[in-house]
């Protein structure tokens, strides 16, 4: 007797649902549109501004918004989990991505933005919903004029190193000079 034979894995009971509600990013940008990153970042952790969409997706939220750091905090659950228990790596991906991505906002005077030009993970230690929280943890490296560069964290419960990160960071709004 096969599994599909025992359970019929499509069944009802097999289901899981959730909803995921946001605000729309546009009017949010608009608002923000006089504040410095810092401000923004500031904003977005004490509950001022709307988190964006993907924070909303994933369940993450801003801790800390400091100048040039940043972190992050999830609680998983098995929406993030891929068929053999453990969080899929997209998760830590996207924490890193948007907690460096952060730490560089926070640097950046009003009008300015970025965006990820290059990222490279390295996975230390698998991660699952037995972990409980993990923090995802973006420092700015190096802040530059038109390019900067950030190194990320993420970090289980116990405060074990699971995933790092390093990212490459390109400034939009700036005219290049020669």
């Amino acid at each position: 007797m096969t599994l599909t034979e025992t359970v019929d894995l499509f069944s009802f009971d097999m289901r899981r649902h959730r909803v995921v509600e946001w605000q729309a990013p546009g009017p949010i940008a608009r608002a923000a549109s006089g504040m410095s990153g810092l401000e923004i970042m500031s904003a977005i952790r004490d509950g001022i501004l709307p988190p964006p969409p993907m924070a909303r997706l994933i369940g993450f939220e801003m801790r800390i918004a400091e100048p040039g750091r940043i972190v992050m905090e999830l609680d998983p659950d098995e929406s993030l989990e891929n068929t053999i228990g453990l969080l899929h790596g997209a998760t830590a991906a996207a924490l890193l991505d948007t907690a460096m991505g952060c730490a560089i906002t926070t640097m950046q005077p009003a009008g300015q933005t970025s965006v990820t030009l290059d990222l490279k993970l390295t996975y230390l230690r698998p991660l699952s919903v037995r972990s409980g929280a993990i923090s995802a943890e973006g420092k700015v490296i190096k802040f530059g004029r038109q390019t900067s560069y950030a190194e990320g964290f993420v970090r289980d419960r116990a405060g074990n190193l699971a995933v790092h990160a390093t990212g490459t960071f390109t400034m939009l709004g700036v005219e290049k000079t020669n």
